[in-house]
């Protein structure tokens, strides 16, 4: 054995020191807090619609509630680039003091904001500010807490130290479904939702709080600190990092080659599996929130698993396996689902035929990703109408000139001018030849927060397969983007790329998927977007990505 590798195993075997413990507590602990406000929004939303947009129809309220949502993604970027900044100049503990308290006192102020009945137009333009800042805040804590840990890690652990941030986004989604679920069992859904809602933003103000005191005690990183001292800090790290080829590259790489494939991964684990138990599979909130904490709770620990596997055999292994076996195993494990949470479905759907015929040319696109098109031709209507019922469809072609009309086992079904009195009219029909009716036993339902049925816990074992694919190629993930840059731009350069990755690529999925859904009458149709663009940076990585585990990231500046 050589001297490095026995180094290199004693290292690993070491226990962790008291600072080093610290240190990923407080990056942790902090992160946590960060996520679980950004998705109480997400979580909440369709509430969150009833209180601010209440100037318009059910419908065009949560179209603008998703919107506001979707606000915080789009801005992740920016934030990554202002704190990124920020932190290379002025150091990582101060940069992600300021992205806490900012997501914070954002979050605190959506518990209080008044709402659209009490001040008007003001409430969600207020709302969707904090929600921005929110955003801001998260583009730039994540950069700067990975960067924190890693630079504080043994050489040879950084994949299993940082892992525990990686184990953040997933413990602070859980987290907001936890209190969520606990609230609406305390105070019933009417108290709920008139007020309870609130609750858990208002809470966040004492995890703020715990948060920011844990990390004014927290030091400087040593290699921020070593770089200052030779003097070798960046004057202008935006530049450095996004306007010098060698370093755009690098970027491009990341992005294209690990964080794409990552972040759909990702967000079809965790996300878009959750929008197919309600909105496809029709399984009622509290059931299907309940039966993806369960997965949670179990597959958590793959973070840490697969953050330190990739110490020994390489991020770029562990990331891209991830990627390939999520890939090739989506469609068959999606069925899987629907067979086990919902069997009349999986019947209906390969038995029941469903026909939309109708002239070629009164037939447009129904890709709606953002959920505000109108749609007026009678052929688009009842595509809309179809996918929103999860009614598999086939569009035939009619002769020039011919009304549309919709068949169920060659029945025909009227269609109506509006989308709404479609989905009852389809509903019913589709109750006639097979399809499960809302409520039917046949559903996978819970009556409480422990499972006891042996369809609930298949189902589980399925989610759970879900969340050990996104710890397999999140896990990984921080040490790698670290490794990839120098310290004096690495908090500004590998922020973006995670950003646009997750922000973007994985941030916009679960609306996305659906457009294609209800474009095609397919309800897998959607699973080709996480599929090609999983495959698509095993691709890339292959051909473009280093391996980076050995890299020492003091020598690489």
């Amino acid at each position: 054995m050589s001297m490095a590798t026995a180094n290199a195993s004693v290292e690993r075997a070491r226990p962790m020191t008291r600072e080093e413990k610290r240190v990923i507590l407080a990056s942790s602990l902090g992160t946590v807090f960060e996520w679980y406000d950004f998705y109480l929004y997400g979580a909440l939303a369709v509430m969150i619609g009833a209180q601010f947009f209440s100037a318009f129809d059910a419908t065009t309220r949560n179209v603008f509630a998703l919107l506001a949502f979707a606000a915080g993604f789009l801005v992740r970027p920016f934030g990554a680039l202002v704190f990124g900044r920020l932190g290379d100049l002025v150091g990582r503990k101060y940069t992600f003091l300021i992205t806490i308290l900012i997501m914070g006192l954002s979050t605190f102020g959506v518990g209080l904001l008044p709402s659209y009945a009490t001040i008007g137009w003001v409430a969600p333009v207020i709302l969707i500010v904090l929600r921005m800042l929110q955003g801001l805040a998260l583009g730039g804590e994540y950069g700067g807490a990975a960067v924190y840990v890693a630079e504080h890690a043994p050489r040879n652990r950084r994949g299993f130290y940082t892992s525990w941030i990686q184990t953040t986004a997933t413990l602070g989604l859980l987290l907001s479904l936890v209190i969520i679920l606990a609230l609406r069992m305390a105070l019933g859904e009417a108290d709920f939702a008139a007020y309870g809602w609130r609750i858990p933003f208002l809470v966040s103000v004492v995890l703020l709080a715990v948060s920011v005191w844990i990390r004014l005690q927290m030091e400087e990183s040593p290699a921020f600190r070593k770089m200052k001292e030779e003097g070798k800090g960046s004057k202008a790290p935006l530049s450095e990092a996004f306007g010098q080829w060698k370093n755009l590259k690098v970027v491009i790489i990341a992005l294209l080659g690990m964080v794409a494939g990552q972040a759909v991964v990702w967000y079809t684990g965790q996300f878009y599996a959750l929008f197919f138990l309600q909105s496809i599979l029709k399984v009622d909130l509290f059931t299907s929130n309940v039966l993806i904490a369960w997965s949670l709770i179990i597959g958590t620990g793959g973070f840490i698993v697969f953050g330190s596997l990739s110490d020994r055999i390489g991020r770029k292994t562990v990331i891209l396996a991830g990627c390939l076996v999520a890939a090739l195993t989506y469609f068959p494990l999606f069925n899987m689902l629907t067979r086990v949470a919902s069997p009349e479905l999986d019947a209906a759907l390969n038995s029941a035929k469903v026909q939309v015929i109708a002239d070629p040319a009164t037939c447009g696109s129904v890709f709606d990703p953002v959920g505000i098109r109108t749609f007026t031709e009678p052929c688009d209507v009842a595509r809309v109408a179809l996918a929103r019922s999860a009614v598999k469809y086939e569009l035939v072609s009619a002769p020039a000139g011919t009304p549309a009309k919709v068949t169920f086992n060659g029945k025909d079904v009227p269609v109506a001018a509006a989308i709404p009195a479609n989905m009852t009219a389809f509903a019913a029909a589709a109750a006639e030849v097979g399809y499960p009716k809302a409520g039917a036993a046949s559903v996978v339902k819970l009556t409480s927060v422990i499972p006891n049925t042996a369809q609930s816990w298949g189902v589980i074992a399925i989610l759970t397969i879900f969340v050990i694919y996104v710890t397999a190629v999140y896990g990984p993930i921080a040490a790698a983007l670290v490794e990839f840059f120098p310290t004096r731009i690495r908090y500004t350069a590998m922020s973006l790329p995670y950003h646009i990755g997750n922000g973007w690529f994985g941030g916009f999925l679960p609306p996305i998927t659906f457009a294609m859904v209800a474009s095609t009458g397919d309800i897998y149709f959607g699973l080709w977007y996480p599929v090609v663009i999983a495959l698509a940076t095993v691709v890339i990585g292959l051909i473009f990505v280093p391996e980076t585990k050995d890299r020492d990231i003091y020598a690489h500046d």
